[in-house]
């Protein structure tokens, strides 16, 4: 007697290993989490953004590794509720929410004189904090908002940290940027989008920016045993993308999760290339590096010089109102 497979149990068995298998896949392309398990107790940590998306794993891998993290956000309340849940799910209780918004430069400067009076060390600042392609707005000093929070909020920040960086080296800077920056320009005569604005196209700048801090700060930093580094952490399903053209829409948003649910990397995979970037010991000497997949990328961009390098931070020196390192 011949036993046969009922139709429906059929299709149902190969459902489930379709969407088994389909979840695996995206799995797999999202990249491997960071394996190892550096211990950081009594280690001080900044992360900017730190209220959701990237920056919200960040803090959780970092509390269960025991860490002392400090959580730079503009939003306390919805800082505070994911203060809450890290610090129960980690047992930590050093994990501290502070008022932090990158588009105000006098928040900014609150932010480093509380740490300072609260802290005497810091050992990691991960510079996470961003927006993008939003429309055409200001920060409180009448900066591009792009520019200003991705690139001149974190450069006054960190800066402003210099000191206590160099008192607790070896110690590390990570300034997260983003592949966009390949397409991105330094506009010489108009960096503040003043005549002409692109949101796609000032977001790209500011992240190039980002890449031209990075490599200026570690040549600063040479001898110092503070490292800086930036890091592409992949296309990311987070808050960032809240201004891109269909996603203001409820359909809009649905249609752009149903294509490009495969491809696009969640929270929790994207903080693990900042994670190697931040913690792994392989880089305890490597500066002035771009990152990609924990790897070091070659930047091949024309504007990716010194003499770019020195103009930017001449002129982000001065619209931070920053005295010279």
């Amino acid at each position: 007697m011949r036993w046969s497979i009922p139709k429906p149990f059929y299709y149902y068995t190969t459902g489930i290993a379709l969407v088994g298998g389909t979840y695996l896949l995206k799995d797999y392309l999202g990249g491997d989490f960071y394996p190892k398990k550096e211990n950081l107790t009594d280690k001080v940590v900044i992360v900017t953004g730190a209220n959701g998306g990237i920056g919200r794993e960040l803090v959780r891998d970092l509390a269960k590794r025991e860490a002392k993290v400090i959580m730079a956000c503009r939003d306390m309340d919805q800082c505070e509720i994911v203060r809450t849940e890290v610090v129960l799910e980690s047992k930590n209780k050093y994990v501290y929410c502070r008022k932090c918004d990158l588009a105000s430069q006098t928040s900014i400067r609150n932010f480093v004189n509380e740490f300072k009076k609260e802290h005497g060390k810091l050992h990691i600042l991960i510079n996470n904090a961003g927006i993008m392609a939003c429309p055409k707005s200001y920060t409180k000093e009448g900066i591009e908002m792009q520019l200003g929070v991705n690139h001149m909020g974190h450069f006054l920040l960190t800066n402003l940290l210099l000191d206590v960086l160099k008192a607790s080296a070896p110690a590390r800077i990570i300034n997260v940027s983003s592949s966009a920056h390949k397409r991105g320009k330094i506009k010489l005569n108009d960096l503040n989008s003043t005549e002409e604005y692109d949101p796609s196209g000032a977001y790209a700048q500011s992240k190039l920016a980002i890449i031209l801090f990075t490599r200026k700060l570690a040549n600063e930093l040479k001898g110092t045993g503070v490292t800086v580094n930036a890091v592409h952490p992949g296309i990311v399903r987070t808050g960032i993308m809240r201004h891109m053209g269909l996603y203001q829409y409820y359909l809009g948003r649905l249609l752009i999760h149903s294509l490009t649910w495969m491809f696009i990397k969640t929270p929790i995979k994207g903080a693990q290339p900042i994670l190697f970037v931040a913690l792994d010991p392989s880089l305890n000497d490597v500066t002035g590096t771009y990152f990609v997949n924990n790897k070091a990328e070659n930047v091949n961009h024309e504007e990716v010089n010194d003499e770019i390098a020195d103009w930017l931070w001449a002129v982000s020196t001065k619209w931070t109102k920053l005295n010279p390192i």
